[in-house]
């Protein structure tokens, strides 16, 4: 009888299944070999030294989201060591103010208070105290998939000109 072997991960992928595990083992998410591994961005991310392999792979991937997919404007990476945040500010808009994205894996966990700390850490990144409290939470996973949530220091109106009125 033929002892079948589990496949291994391909560089750059994360192989990971439901709940960060398959076969008992979780699998980094980190590109050993692959393009993205000598990216200028994805170095420069490296050197923040903050977290591991798979912060600053989701971090990428998030980068890349909003860069190609949703073209947004300067974005750029900050550590926040006394967090092991790697977040990424930059502009929706040309001409808008700075959002703090703060990528993060589906099985992360964030308390109440760890909420807190980062959205008082989002208004110091973004430099205008009169600013409301918020940053958008961006959720990788293992598929690549990401889902953005705005969370912020209370309720907000919504914006009128982006409801559409029902009739």
């Amino acid at each position: 009888m033929e002892e079948r072997r589990e496949s291994q991960p391909t560089a750059g992928c994360s192989d990971v299944g439901p709940g960060g595990e398959r076969g008992g083992v979780a699998r980094s998410w980190a590109p050993e070999d692959a393009w993205m591994g000598t990216h200028p961005k994805y170095l420069e991310m490296m050197e923040l030294d903050i977290g591991d392999a798979t912060q600053v792979y989701i971090a990428f991937l998030v980068y890349l989201d909003l860069m190609e997919s949703k073209s947004w404007h300067e974005v750029n990476c900050v550590g926040l060591p006394d967090l092991q945040l790697i977040c990424l500010l930059g502009t929706e808009i040309e001409g808008e103010g700075v959002q703090t994205v703060v990528p993060t894996p589906i099985s992360a966990s964030l308390s109440h208070n760890r909420i807190r700390e980062i959205l008082k850490a989002s208004r110091k990144l973004q430099g205008d105290p009169d600013l409301p409290m918020s940053f958008t939470l961006a959720i990788v996973e293992s598929d690549s998939t990401i889902v953005y949530y705005k969370l912020t220091d209370g309720f907000m109106l919504p914006d009128p000109q982006n409801i559409s009125l029902r009739r």
